[in-house]
């Protein structure tokens, strides 16, 4: 079996540090939003629904950020591989609003406190390339939604 899911690392600023918004599921397993593809939508599309949907915010995507992760899980008598897309997307002056249904915790958090949250190394993997990417950047996009 296959699943495609997308999801974001999203983030925005606080008194100018850099915070990511972290997630635990239910399971306990820190990670960023995310969810199931549907057949009608985009990536980004994806992306931004399931970012409203787990958390309650309306980021941006900034283009030219995208990292895969790829794993293998299983569903009950089922091993599935699983892809995962992340964007990267940007937000202000928004509160976070968690899934009680999905997630047992939804927080800000710093790099370094976000790194020893995570306990996958492709997560972490993932985080240090948005941090990366965030500090070569020049400027932030307008709050708008791109779902191209």
């Amino acid at each position: 079996m296959y699943e495609r899911s997308c999801g974001a690392v999203v983030f925005t600023r606080e008194e100018g540090i850099i915070k990511y918004v972290i997630i635990r599921q239910k399971r306990g397993i820190w990670g960023f939003p995310k969810g199931h593809c549907k057949k009608w939508e985009s990536q980004k599309q994806t992306a931004l629904r399931e970012v409203k949907e787990e958390v309650g915010l309306t980021p941006a995507i900034i283009d030219g950020f995208r990292e895969d992760e790829m794993y293998v899980t299983q569903h009950g008598s089922h091993l599935v591989n699983k892809r995962v897309t992340y964007f990267l997307a940007y937000y202000e002056n928004q509160p976070i609003i968690m899934q009680k249904d999905e997630l047992s915790r939804a927080k800000l958090a710093d790099y370094d406190e976000a790194m020893n949250l995570l306990a996958f190394d492709s997560k972490k993997r993932i985080l240090n390339s948005a941090e990366q990417f965030i500090k070569n950047l020049n400027g932030l996009p307008q709050q708008e939604v791109h779902a191209d």
